[in-house]
């Protein structure tokens, strides 16, 4: 049987964010391959995994890494899940990448799962003012002219609003961990 070479991204959610959860980089690469993970590398040290797995081992590790990091770590870490294909599509698909836009600006919120259409078209598109948001499946897309420290479109609100989990990457990150899957 041929190995699979598909590549996966799992994105950590609040591990290494000011001081606190602190997971070492290397401990998260060694808990990747204990749970079946090949080829395994991070992207700083704020919980961006990138790995080799056939489809059945990579749709497990999220649920399995969230248990192993509250028995190995002490605290449960959401984790969401991406192929190479749908964080290609992420870059592609941002409506507020446009040629002249300042790419500081720019974030991405992704969701564990596409949320209810219902629960986006009630979503407040006035909440954080100058900001703007844009929901695309399972993505937020997020312009943040004042920057993320001061927008209320957090995780907390987007979680409580569309029922799902969700962690945030500024666009820079973003574009280093598509080059990594594509690598």
């Amino acid at each position: 049987m041929a190995e699979d070479r598909t590549k996966w991204v799992a994105l950590l959610r609040g591990i290494n964010v000011g001081g606190k959860r602190k997971v070492a980089m290397a401990e998260l690469v060694a808990l990747f391959e204990e749970l079946g993970a090949r080829e395994t590398r991070t992207y700083l040290q704020s919980g961006n995994v990138v790995f080799r797995a056939d489809a059945a081992v990579a749709g497990a590790l999220p649920a399995a890494v969230e248990r192993a990091c509250e028995s190995r770590f002490g605290f449960a870490v959401p984790a969401l899940l991406r192929s190479a294909g749908e964080l290609q599509a992420v870059l592609t698909g941002n409506p507020f990448h446009r040629p002249g836009a300042d790419e500081k600006q720019l974030h991405v919120v992704f969701l564990t799962e596409e949320p209810e259409a219902n629960a986006v078209a009630a979503l407040d598109p006035n909440r954080s003012s100058p900001d703007a948001f844009a929901v695309r499946g399972r993505e937020i897309y997020l312009r943040l002219p004042n920057g993320m420290a001061r927008t209320r479109l957090t995780n907390d609100y987007f979680d409580r609003a569309l029922a799902t989990t969700s962690t945030v990457r500024n666009w820079r990150t973003v574009q280093a961990v598509a080059a990594l899957v594509a690598a």
